[in-house]
């Protein structure tokens, strides 16, 4: 009789499986699906004196598409893009066009205008404009001395 201990590996390390998830780990192409990644767009946030200037990339949706919310302190941006129905002489060959969409959220700090912010489409980049409340000084009372 040969008694055999079993080898563990502690569970960061596990070279078989690792192997084979990194090997085996996204098989759709193979199996006709084109699921592509869905990203999040990228987000680029400038502080001035005046406020907080925040730019999203969003090519691909128009200004219809794109929605921005203020609820309390949380500026919701989201978007949805859906694709045209199929006219009844078309067929596709290969169709990779599909409803693309997308929700950011930021939690604003309590020093903005939330009644003032704007924000514009252009050139597939969304810009909103998130202006500061002028800083509130408690006034300076003179205090005479008796």
């Amino acid at each position: 009789m040969t008694y055999l201990k079993e080898l563990s590996f502690p569970v960061q390390f596990r070279p078989f499986s690792d192997m084979m998830d990194h090997f085996f780990g996204n098989i759709d192409h193979l199996q006709g699906r084109d699921d592509l990644p869905r990203a999040v767009p990228r987000v680029n946030i400038v502080e001035d004196a005046a406020g907080y200037k925040l730019e999203m990339q969003a090519p691909g949706f128009a200004k219809e598409d794109l929605k921005v919310n203020m609820e309390n302190d949380l500026l919701t941006i989201s978007a949805e893009h859906k694709t045209e129905e199929l006219k009844e002489d078309e067929r596709f060959t290969r169709r990779e066009f599909s409803t693309r969409a997308f929700t950011r959220s930021f939690r604003l700090p309590e020093m903005v205008q939330a009644d003032a912010i704007s924000a514009e489409h252009v050139n597939g980049v969304l810009k909103v404009s998130i202006p500061k409340k002028a800083e509130v000084k408690p006034p300076v009372r003179q205090i005479a001395i008796g």
